[in-house]
């Protein structure tokens, strides 16, 4: 289609099914070109139809320490017939003796491998979900570690991990050509805050670095480098249960329940009608068909060497008041893991 009206004079049936093949990535953008649009991608009815198409996934990796070394374990809860959580035992990150923690992001259906947590490198492998296969991507232009990553439309952005000057403190790879090209400074003259992140996403075209330590929120504006500081509230919050839907920043927290981030009022607000669902331990979350896929462990029996993996589906719907309500579908048992194993990586995939 030339123009949007073009395509929102379409049947909604019509333009559903043409929405449902486009990646996922691009709506966004989409939401951003006219109502019409914003209202088809969000639509309940386009995440039915790519729930049939089979497009989307969540991939879950459980780190295990054994005799100080760290071994992963990946897990995929993928729609067949029912919602299934199986092992994905080719996803063996091919660089891991070198690099045990690398920053992991995910792109449509490929998930990227960006080498330098702890040891300085410019390295990166990607893995594609389609054919279980792993291949080396192109290097970065320096070597980093400890930096903070974001996908923002086509780009991914490595923001900070670089000490000896601020022309490369930040660069994007372009997914579509595969080439690193240099980013716009971040204007934060504390390059520290960019370190040892506990968690990253991406809000509102921008890189987000949520950091436990400080209890804060550092965002990189990657149209023009500018940046901004929020707080987080003060209380305990696991690195994998953070996620952005609709462009909204949610967290779990232990003691308030789910939460997310109101950028207008500039605060944070709990979201209304899950209050049976405090005081879970360890917990992971992700997009998932257009709602959040709640996922948490818990002890099978007291004293067991195996912990049960749940799930729950949870609706989130902006209410009359300017507030979330979530409608929290119920548990289900997705499997066991052992105790030892912790959860390390949350990603939501599609194609």
């Amino acid at each position: 289609m030339s123009h949007p009206s073009q395509f929102s004079s379409l049947h909604k049936d019509l333009a559903w099914l043409i929405l449902a093949r486009v990646p996922k990535r691009l709506y966004p953008i989409l939401a951003c070109v006219s109502k019409t649009l914003r209202s088809l991608v969000r639509s309940p009815e386009i995440h039915r139809l790519r729930s049939l198409l089979r497009k989307d996934s969540v991939y879950i990796c459980f780190m295990q320490d054994v005799n100080g070394v760290n071994t992963q374990r990946w897990f995929t809860l993928r729609r067949t017939e029912n919602d299934q959580f199986v092992s994905v035992d080719d996803l063996v990150f091919p660089d891991r003796e070198q690099e045990p923690m690398p920053s992991i992001i995910a792109c449509g259906p490929e998930i990227f491998f960006i080498s330098g947590s702890f040891f300085p490198s410019s390295t990166m492998w990607v893995f594609d979900s389609r054919t279980g296969e792993f291949r080396q991507g192109p290097d970065m232009s320096v070597e980093r570690f400890l930096k903070s990553v974001g996908l923002v439309g086509s780009k991914i952005y490595v923001v900070g991990g670089y000490l000896k000057d601020e022309i490369h403190l930040a660069e994007s790879l372009n997914v579509k050509t595969q080439t690193w090209e240099p980013a716009p400074i971040p204007a934060d003259p504390d390059r520290d805050i960019w370190y040892l992140p506990t968690a990253n996403v991406s809000l509102d075209r921008k890189v987000c670095a949520l950091k436990s330590a400080e209890s804060i929120v550092v965002c990189y504006d990657t149209r023009d480098g500018s940046c901004e500081v929020f707080d987080l509230p003060s209380d305990k919050w696991w690195g994998t249960g953070v996620c952005v839907i609709d462009n909204v920043l949610y967290v779990y927290y232990a003691r308030f329940g789910l939460m997310w981030y109101d950028t207008v009022l500039g605060l944070w607000r709990v979201v209304n009608g899950l209050d049976d669902m405090k005081k879970v331990r360890s917990v992971a979350m992700g997009e998932y068909y257009g709602k959040m896929a709640f996922l948490w462990r818990d002890f099978a029996f007291v004293g067991c060497a195996m912990k049960e993996v749940w799930c729950r589906m949870i609706g989130l719907v902006r209410s009359e008041g300017g507030g979330i309500v979530g409608d929290a579908e119920p548990a289900q048992l997705m499997g066991s893991v052992p105790s030892g194993y912790r959860l390390q990586h949350c990603l939501s995939v599609s194609e």
